[in-house]
């Protein structure tokens, strides 16, 4: 749990310890006779980091365009401070410009340019390489196969009886046998032949 919390509070304060504050012209402060130009080369300002400027009752800030900083006119200023400790919060993409309204002081070198970036992704977490395990195998279906159907019998086979055999009514009865034509022709000559006896001997 304690790990946990730790890991919490150190995230949470990952914002502050990226965000850093620039005090321009370092110790010189915001004055005249420094050279912001090469104060500036050599930095990289973001999204969040903070400039401060401090400086004397003769001077203050103005946020001014491109065409005003280069032409030292603080007539279309955005932001105008003259507290003496001005903290500025970059909050946006892009170049700002500054200048000191004072009259000769822009032309005397006391202006400044900051470029500012986006701020420092956050690296992702590393991609665990941990080979997810297979999926169990599916288990057998519980739905029992049809039963096979029992072979049918011959057509000219009826069910047997209580106790008689198989083997009793699969074999074909023979129908009897019918007298062929040579055998009804022999009756006929036979039959002729008697009655011609019995008539001789009714004759005589």
């Amino acid at each position: 749990m304690g790990s946990i919390t730790a890991a919490a509070l150190l995230l949470a304060t990952v914002p502050t310890v990226l965000a850093v504050t620039f005090q321009v012209g370092d110790t010189a402060g915001w004055n005249s006779g420094v050279d912001y130009t090469t104060w500036v080369s050599g930095k990289t300002f973001r999204v969040g980091d903070t400039l401060e400027f401090q400086y004397g009752l003769f001077h203050s800030v103005a946020v001014v365009d491109k065409a005003g900083f280069d032409g030292c006119d603080d007539s279309g200023a955005t932001q105008r401070f003259s507290d003496g400790n001005t903290k500025f919060d970059l909050t946006t993409v892009g170049t700002i410009h500054f200048l000191c309204p004072s009259p000769g002081h822009c032309l005397g070198g006391m202006k400044l340019a900051v470029p500012v970036l986006a701020t420092a992704a956050t690296p992702p977490p590393p991609s665990s390489s941990r080979t997810p395990p297979p999926s169990p195998p599916s288990p057998p279906s519980s739905t029992p196969s049809p039963p096979l159907s029992p072979r049918s019998p011959p057509p000219y086979a009826s069910p047997p009886a209580t106790g008689t055999p198989e083997s009793t009514y699969l074999t074909p009865t023979p129908s009897p046998s019918t007298p062929n034509a040579a055998s009804k022709g022999v009756m006929s000559y036979g039959m002729i032949g008697v009655t011609m006896v019995l008539i001789y001997i009714w004759s005589h």
